[in-house]
C-alpha cells in the first residue's frame, strides 16, 4: 500500500513552520503514544536543530504502559531527546511536560517564552492546548488534519504558546509506518483501504495482545488462527453481513479500527523500540 495523503494546506504549513521556528524558543512535538516513532515527522528533527525541544508521547493511556516506559527509555537515554508520556486532557500531565520545557528556556523572566506545539495529525495537539488553557481555544475531533491555521495563546507563567495544524510527507514509507498510522487514525480515512488496515491491526493484536482480543470479544473461543480468519467471525458474530449471509468485510474491518482506535480494545501500542528494523527517517 503506497499512501498519499498531503491536502494543500499541509504543504502551506510546512513553509509556515520554516518561517516561524526562528522567533520561538522551544518546542513541544506531540506523538502518538502508540506509535511514537511512525507518528514522528522527520521534518521536525531538521527545524529543530538548535532548539529546546520535548517530545511527548500523548494518549498514554490507551497505550501499553511497558511498551511506552520503553520508548521513554529509548528517547531520553538513548537518543538523549527529553520525552515525556501524558494524556492530553490531563491538566498535571501537560503542566507538567511544558514546564519541564520551559525551564530549559534561558530566558529573563520578564519575558514570555514562547512555544511552538508541533506533529502529525490526529495526535491530539489542540486537545493539550484546551486542556492547558482551561478553556476550548482550539477546534479538536476525532479526524485528521482539524486546525488549518497557526494559533497563539497566552498561558500563566508567562508563556505563549502556538498550536500549528498537523503535518505529514507527501509519500509515507516504509509500508509498517504507512500502516500504523492508518490504523491510528492519523491519515484521512479517505485515502486508505480499511480492510489492509484492519489486516496488518488483526495480526498485530494476535501476536501480541491476544488476551486484549478475548476480553473484548468473547465469542472468540477458541480465538482464530490468522487475521482474515478474526475479521471474518468479528463480522458475523456482530452482524456486519450482506445478504445471503456473507460477511461484510468493509464493515467488519471498521468494527474492529473503530475498537483499536478508541481505546475499547485495551492499551495496544502498535510498535515497540524492538521494531526499529527499517529506516523510519524518510527524508521528505
Amino acid at each position: 500500500m503506497n499512501i498519499q495523503w498531503f491536502p494543500g494546506h499541509m504543504l502551506e504549513t510546512k513553509n509556515q513552520l520554516k518561517n516561524s521556528i526562528a522567533r520561538v524558543d522551544a518546542l513541544l512535538e506531540v506523538v502518538d503514544a502508540r506509535l511514537p516513532l511512525s507518528s514522528s515527522n522527520p521534518f521536525v528533527d531538521r527545524i529543530a536543530t538548535g532548539k529546546n525541544r520535548m517530545k511527548v508521547l500523548n494518549k498514554a493511556d490507551i497505550a501499553d504502559p511497558e511498551a511506552t516506559q520503553a520508548w521513554l527509555d529509548y528517547f531520553n537515554r538513548d537518543l538523549r531527546l527529553p520525552a515525556a508520556a501524558i494524556c492530553g486532557t490531563s491538566l498535571q500531565d501537560a503542566s507538567q511536560a511544558l514546564e519541564t520545557l520551559v525551564s530549559q528556556v534561558d530566558r529573563n523572566q520578564a519575558r514570555k517564552a514562547k512555544v511552538m506545539v508541533v506533529g502529525i495529525p490526529n495526535t491530539g495537539k489542540s486537545t493539550i492546548l484546551n486542556t492547558l488553557a482551561g478553556r476550548k481555544v482550539a477546534k479538536t475531533g476525532n479526524v485528521p488534519a482539524i486546525t488549518r491555521h497557526q494559533q497563539r495563546t497566552s498561558l500563566k507563567g508567562n508563556i505563549d504558546i502556538y498550536d500549528t495544524p498537523g503535518i505529514l510527507w507527501p509519500v509515507i514509507e516504509p509500508l509498517q509506518r504507512a500502516l500504523a498510522l492508518a490504523v491510528s487514525g492519523a491519515i484521512s480515512d479517505t485515502a486508505i483501504d480499511y480492510h489492509e488496515i484492519a489486516h496488518f491491526a488483526a495480526q498485530l493484536l494476535l501476536e501480541r495482545y491476544p488476551a486484549c482480543l478475548a476480553e473484548r470479544y468473547p465469542f472468540l473461543d477458541p480465538l482464530p488462527k490468522n487475521p482474515q480468519a478474526l475479521i471474518e467471525t468479528v463480522g458475523k458474530a456482530r452482524g456486519c453481513l450482506k445478504k445471503g449471509g456473507y460477511v461484510d468485510s468493509q464493515k467488519a474491518s471498521q468494527l474492529i479500527i473503530r475498537d483499536l482506535r478508541s481505546g475499547r480494545l485495551g492499551r495496544v501500542s502498535f510498535e515497540t523500540p524492538k521494531d526499529i528494523n527499517v529506516n523510519h527517517d524518510t527524508d521528505q
